[in-house]
């Protein structure tokens, strides 16, 4: 930089106060008076650290990284690349994505995140919403508990769909057909570790045959869905809207109102599963710890692990013993597909940690493919 001396400058002058930098390079500045100070030369650009750059090679902002020119980084189902400190993006409609995973917990299409198990059928998501009885799909699911402790272990799910009911329970799937000669609306594949079923009407269901599953709606369903997955209307405040349509303020009253049978009993606020078994936090904690480690470390700056964590924790604390219901796996694998869905692929089982099987190696090896889930 070169010191720039307003002194016997011209009235309109503008000095250091109207320096060009990477972080405001459009930015129209409106000088009332010259300030002297140290200025970049003619064509380049304060960078924010003391220096001064070409405008081509000013660094993007994603998440307070930086990232140089030329960089590419996924967000959604767009590819963004980094130009003169701008990211220019593709342009494509993303599909919504509502996660539950573990024991309990959820994210809906609006990112809104809670926690909630009960033992009965609950509603995910439909579009039959606000009395309408002109709805064409339905996912319900129901927890199936075990141990002691009443943990999740593994989920049973119902997809219906334009008079056909597809059940996914046991880590298998069964079509039942009620319209005999009609075509099944619904395609079903395996990718990785995950039963994935894509219906005509643009819902995609991925399924994990244990715990965890992601819905994803088209654009087409924004705000006309509801469930425990959410309005789907961009605004996460008004996710918990009760199956009345009226608003709640805890996920308790929220999940009930969602039950398919209203004569099933209540579930109650989940009480802390560490503070219940005090014996399992040490060990949770020091398990769960790899979301937070290195080993993550190219995610953290694109999925806020925090979140992840603690829910691993909690899901890991709830279990009988070391890998009962595959708490602790499933936690952090739920973490691993949101990386994944970011554009970053992380490798993160060993021998010791949640071992490969031929499904997890199969995924790991096509990771970078967008349509492969781990």
């Amino acid at each position: 930089m070169v010191l720039f001396n307003c002194e016997g400058t011209k009235s309109g002058t503008k000095g250091s106060e109207c320096q060009r930098s990477c972080s405001a390079l459009n930015m129209e500045c409106v000088s009332t008076e010259c300030i002297s100070g140290c200025v970049c030369p003619e064509g380049l650009v304060a960078d924010g650290m003391g220096g001064c750059v070409k405008e081509e090679t000013c660094p993007c902002i994603h998440n307070g990284v930086p990232y140089q020119p030329g960089s590419k980084i996924k967000v959604s189902c767009n590819k963004c690349t980094c130009k003169k400190s701008k990211w220019e993006c593709t342009s494509n409609e993303c599909h919504g994505t509502c996660a539950i995973y573990g024991d309990g917990n959820y994210i809906t299409f609006d990112e809104k995140r809670f926690r909630f198990s009960g033992g009965c059928e609950y509603t995910l998501t439909q579009d039959y919403c606000s009395k309408s009885i002109n709805g064409t799909f339905r996912v319900v699911t129901e927890n199936v508990p075990c141990g002691t402790t009443g943990t999740t272990c593994s989920k049973a799910i119902k997809l219906y769909l334009e008079g056909n009911e597809l059940v996914l329970a046991e880590g298998k799937y069964h079509v039942i057909q009620r319209e005999t000669g009609s075509e099944i609306p619904f395609k079903i594949r395996t990718m990785g570790i995950y039963l994935v079923v894509e219906a005509n009407n643009g819902l995609i269901l991925i399924w994990d045959r244990k715990t965890s599953m992601f819905i994803k709606l088209a654009p087409t369903f924004e705000g006309r869905v509801c469930g425990l997955c959410g309005n789907y209307d961009g605004n996460g405040n008004n996710d918990f809207t009760t199956r009345s349509q009226s608003p709640v303020a805890n996920a308790v009253d929220f999940g009930n109102s969602w039950k398919v049978a209203p004569t099933c009993p209540d579930a109650e606020l989940i009480k802390d599963p560490c503070t219940s078994n005090p014996y399992r936090q040490a060990w949770a904690q020091k398990q769960c710890s790899i979301i937070n480690s290195n080993v993550f470390s190219t995610c953290h700056s694109q999925v806020d692990p925090g979140q992840y964590y603690d829910a691993c924790v909690s899901d890991s604390c709830a279990c009988d013993s070391g890998g009962d219901c595959e708490c602790f796996c499933t936690a952090v694998a739920s973490y691993a597909q949101a990386c994944n869905e970011a554009g970053v692929c992380v490798a993160w089982r060993t021998p010791q940690i949640c071992r490969e099987s031929q499904q997890t190696t199969q995924a790991k090896a096509l990771c970078r493919n967008e349509n492969v889930f781990i």
